[in-house]
């Protein structure tokens, strides 16, 4: 059984996430605000954190920040009121896996808490399955009809970053800041190029492909 801890203010919520988590097969913790919930974290193991963005005493930006400084691999969906790109990013930047707006649809938050858990576990695993393909991260590696493919490592990396999150959107800016760095000299141009050749590389995989949302940055779609 997976173990989550709800860090969430609102009384109310906190009881109404808990509820639908547990009716869904989870073990779930509450903590009131984000001190409360690192104490626990520390002390106890959990699988994925679901955490408010405002609280009292430690916010919920403040305290994925933690978490990621003390390099703990604790997945995070991060929960606000507020649905804008510069509140997104925060979020993402601070280290935040996934995103929701309320109000939350209970059971779209079902959905990507289990969806959220498998790409974890992937990804601790570093090795991620799609169809017959394998992305391997440690050799930067793509296995799929039987041959095997080394990938340049900012290539691989882009790659592997898109399909661990299938159908997800992600910007040129968020790619660059994941793969090059906040600090890089590189520019939207070098995404696309990477994402060139990444499609030029894969032409003959019938797994998965790269898709252009255009004016807005790529997605990984898996194929049926």
């Amino acid at each position: 059984m997976f173990k989550l801890i709800i860090a969430e203010d609102d009384f109310e919520l906190r009881q109404l996430f808990s509820h639908v988590l547990i009716k869904n097969g989870f073990s779930v913790t509450c903590a009131e605000n984000g001190q409360q919930a690192l104490e626990l974290i520390h002390s106890n193991h959990y699988d994925l954190l679901i955490s408010d963005v405002m609280m009292p005493v430690l916010d919920g930006f403040s305290l994925v920040k933690m978490l990621r400084e003390e390099h703990t691999p604790l997945p995070v969906l991060m929960i606000t009121a507020k649905d804008t790109f510069d509140d997104m990013r925060e979020g993402f930047t601070s280290g935040t896996d996934d995103y929701m707006v309320k109000p939350i649809n209970v059971n779209e938050m079902v959905l990507r808490v289990n969806a959220l858990l498998r790409r974890f576990q992937m990804q601790t695993e570093r090795q991620l399955t799609i169809g017959s393909s394998i992305l391997d991260y440690d050799s930067f590696t793509i296995s799929y009809d039987n041959k095997t493919t080394v990938l340049p490592q900012k290539e691989f990396m882009v790659l592997f970053k898109m399909a661990s999150y299938p159908g997800k959107i992600f910007t040129k800016q968020q790619l660059l800041d994941d793969v090059w760095g906040y600090s890089t000299e590189s520019d939207s141009h070098t995404v696309e190029v990477h994402i060139g050749r990444l499609r030029d590389r894969l032409k003959g995989n019938r797994d998965f492909s790269i898709v252009t949302m255009r004016g807005v940055g790529y997605k990984v779609i898996y194929n049926e």
